[in-house]
C-alpha cells in the first residue's frame, strides 16, 4: 500500500491574484511527497508537475494539510479533472475543523503535539521561489510534509493531537482521519 503524504508552495500570494477565492491562480512553484511504499521523498517544480499529479493519482490514499481547500485547487491550473473526486484524500484540516469549529495552523499542532516548528511561512517561500532559490523552497516544503507525516501518525496512535488555544492553554482535539473522496484503496486510516 502507498500512503502519499503532499504538501505544495505557490509562486504567488493571494494579494497578487486577487483573494482567497483565486487560488488556482496562485501557480505551483515546488512540492514534495512522502511515499510509504518505499520510504522516500519526492520533489517537483512546474515542470514536473504533470508527474506530480500521476503520482497523486497512482497513491492508495494522500495525506495532506488543507489538501482539499488549498493544494488541489492550485493544480487545477494543471489538470482538467478534479483530484478531490478521484483521489482518496485525508485531509487533516478538514477533520480538525470539523471537530473544533475552527481552524488550527499546522505550526500550533506541530509544536504542540510534537514540539517540532516549522522553519519558515508561505509568504517566505514566495520570496525564496523569486529569489531562485528553489532548493530552499523544496527544503521547507519537505519539512512540513513530515510534519505533517508525523501529525498524522500520532494522530492514529493516540487518536488526538494537540493545540494551544487563543489563552496559550494546552488542549487535545479527537481525530479520526476520514478519507474523502472515493473509497481507499484498502489503506487503513
Amino acid at each position: 500500500m502507498n500512503v502519499l503524504f503532499f504538501d505544495l508552495e505557490t509562486q504567488r500570494t493571494f494579494d497578487e491574484v486577487g483573494g482567497r477565492h483565486n487560488i488556482h491562480k496562485l501557480m505551483l512553484a515546488a512540492a514534495v511527497t512522502y511515499s510509504t511504499a518505499d520510504e522516500t521523498f519526492r520533489h517537483y517544480t512546474e515542470e514536473t508537475v504533470n508527474q506530480l499529479v500521476e503520482d497523486l493519482k497512482a497513491a492508495d490514499l494522500v495525506v495532506g494539510f488543507n489538501v482539499l481547500r488549498f493544494d488541489y485547487v492550485v493544480l487545477r491550473a494543471y489538470t482538467p479533472e478534479r483530484l478531490e473526486q478521484i483521489i482518496p484524500t485525508v485531509d487533516m484540516l478538514d477533520d480538525i475543523h470539523e471537530r473544533l469549529g475552527f481552524r488550527v495552523s499546522l505550526d500550533n499542532l506541530a509544536s504542540t503535539t510534537l514540539g517540532m516548528t516549522k522553519s519558515a511561512d508561505g509568504l517566505q517561500s514566495v520570496r525564496w521561489f523569486r529569489e531562485g532559490r528553489i532548493q530552499q523552497v523544496l527544503d521547507y516544503c519537505q519539512q512540513d510534509v513530515e510534519v505533517t507525516r508525523r501529525l498524522y501518525e500520532y494522530g492514529q496512535r493516540h487518536r488526538h493531537l494537540k493545540y494551544r488555544d487563543r489563552n496559550y492553554r494546552t488542549k487535545q482535539v479527537p481525530v479520526a482521519w476520514k478519507v474523502r473522496g472515493p473509497r481507499s484503496r484498502g489503506v487503513p486510516v
